[in-house]
């Protein structure tokens, strides 16, 4: 395997993340909230917002080729997408709160798990590991709409 293959299965792994054999995603989503507030949280809003994009589109490429060298569809341990939704949930808000995190984090985890509709059918959407990215995505907004909802009514 190259360097350049093992790069990208560390951007797809969240470095060692993905690696935990039994729940990688929840690793994956606690680290990607953990280094929220010191890379993307500090980014004004429209900053953020192309962050996002460019991991988007990094994750994909990088997903895609995650699925080739491990030979499996969707593999577990490619994380990178967890990132991308968590952080969508974060987007909107500045200087959130340890609860409002904790929240976004819950929740994320929540409909990534669940997979309520349209999660499970975005799978679909986008071809390899795009598809692998759209899920955490549409996962992101349903947890954004709840967060959002504590934050009206003041819970977080």
């Amino acid at each position: 395997m190259s360097f350049f293959d093992k790069l990208i299965l560390s951007f797809c792994r969240l470095g060692v993340a993905g690696l935990d054999p039994k729940a990688p995603g929840t690793w994956g989503t606690a680290i990607a909230c953990l280094l929220a507030p010191y890379i993307f949280l500090p980014l004004s809003l429209p900053w953020r917002a192309v962050l996002l994009v460019v991991i988007f589109v990094l994750g994909g490429l990088a997903a895609t080729r995650a699925e080739h060298l491990l030979e499996r569809k969707d593999p577990g341990e490619v994380v990178i997408d967890e990132l991308v939704g968590v952080w969508l949930v974060l987007l909107p808000f500045e200087s959130p709160s340890f609860w409002l995190v904790l929240a976004a984090f819950a929740f994320f985890r929540l409909f990534d798990i669940c997979k309520p509709w349209p999660v499970r059918a975005s799978e679909n959407w986008l071809p390899d590991g795009f598809g692998i990215m759209i899920d955490d995505v549409v996962a992101g907004v349903w947890a954004l709409l709840c967060v959002a909802l504590l934050r009206v009514v003041g819970l977080v």
